[in-house]
């Protein structure tokens, strides 16, 4: 299986003065993506809710490889990368992609499950688990 995608088409009000995409743009696009991989599995806002549970980042950092301009079509992609046996850390990977396949961006991600009433890290539960580490894995996923 490949990786989960979106594709999106780079908006005026995606630019920065410079006439590329803002650089707080591409998490904006990350996260969306991320939010409807769940959504689409079932793994839904109302399933976080209802299991008191909510993902938090660590780390998000985007190595910047080529501009995007307006009107370009990308695609951005989804994959893990690796995540603990019990799904409570992960590690993910987004890459933005031209629509010729020139590589723009890539994210990657740390993160956890968080207790939304505890405050407290927590193991998500079997049901849930299983629709998360379902997810497309990267060529050099690893289970930690």
């Amino acid at each position: 299986m490949g990786p989960y995608f979106k594709s999106i088409t780079i908006r005026w009000s995606d630019l920065d003065p410079n006439f590329h995409v803002r650089h707080s743009v591409y998490y904006d696009w990350g996260a969306y993506v991320r939010m409807c991989y769940l959504t689409e599995t079932g793994l839904t806002p109302q399933l976080l809710l209802k299991n008191n549970l909510g993902p938090i980042l660590f780390r998000e950092e985007a190595i910047f490889k080529k501009e995007i301009h307006f009107n370009d079509n990308i695609q951005v992609t989804l994959q893990m990368r690796s995540a603990t046996a019990s799904g409570d850390r992960w590690n993910l990977l987004h890459e933005l992609k031209h629509d010729n396949g020139t590589l723009h961006a890539i994210i990657n991600i740390d993160g956890a499950w968080m207790d939304t009433k505890t405050r407290k890290l927590t193991t998500p539960p079997e049901n849930f688990l299983q629709q998360f580490l379902a997810m497309p894995k990267a060529e050099n996923f690893m289970l930690l």
